[in-house]
């Protein structure tokens, strides 16, 4: 579970990075003024980077807790079986 967690985690950071970048390039053509185009580049950067920080962080921290926060789970799957 916590492989399949961990690789939907980073899946999701690859598809943010895609759709900041789709979303910058279809917008920075009606963006007249190069410092706001600069402006929206930075801010795009920066919230990918942060998103991708506190998904890493998340990964990190399920590494470390992974037998408290899915052993009810893989109980209940253990007894539907």
């Amino acid at each position: 579970m916590f492989s399949r967690d961990r690789l939907w985690a980073w899946g999701f950071v690859v598809v943010l990075w895609i759709v900041l970048a789709f979303v910058y390039f279809a917008v920075s053509g009606f963006i007249v003024d190069g410092t706001a185009k600069i402006v929206a580049a930075i801010a795009a950067i920066l919230v990918g980077l942060f998103n991708t920080a506190s998904i890493g962080a998340m990964i990190s921290h399920y590494s470390h807790d992974k037998n408290s926060i899915y052993e009810l789970d893989i109980r209940h799957l253990d007894a539907r079986r």
